[in-house]
């Protein structure tokens, strides 16, 4: 079953100007700004204007501006961040949870950029 979008959510809120929040970038189709817990020294979380749950679908229903644009912002996010590739930075982890199994908190998509920092193995191996 997939996850409804829920306009009340804490990003939407946050897009309406009804929440603060510290910025880090924008353009016309995405909000770049930190996350309130941070899990490494950069963690920011980019998020599309637009009414999307997850990845998927925003991938699949997203103009091709607003992908373009998300995309894009990453990348600045990145750059301005000091965690880019590029000159010899040591690199970022980027992560979108999904639906219950992926323990996403807010059913809105947003990818969260960490770095500054080793991240250390992705998934515990279980046996």
């Amino acid at each position: 079953m997939a996850l409804a979008y829920d306009d009340t959510n804490i990003f939407a809120r946050i897009l309406r100007g009804e929440i603060p929040c510290d910025k880090v970038a924008e353009n016309d189709h995405a909000l770049a700004f930190r996350d309130i817990n941070p899990q490494a020294p950069v963690h920011v979380l980019v998020i599309p204007k637009g009414a999307y749950v997850s990845l998927d679908d925003f991938a699949a229903n997203a103009s091709d501006a607003e992908i373009l644009s998300f995309t894009r912002l990453c990348a600045q996010v990145c750059t301005s961040e000091g965690v880019h590739l590029a000159g010899g930075h040591d690199g970022f982890r980027a992560i979108a949870n999904a639906g219950p199994h992926g323990v996403q908190e807010v059913p809105h998509y947003h990818l969260h950029i960490l770095g500054g920092r080793v991240m250390g193995p992705m998934l515990a191996r279980k046996a």
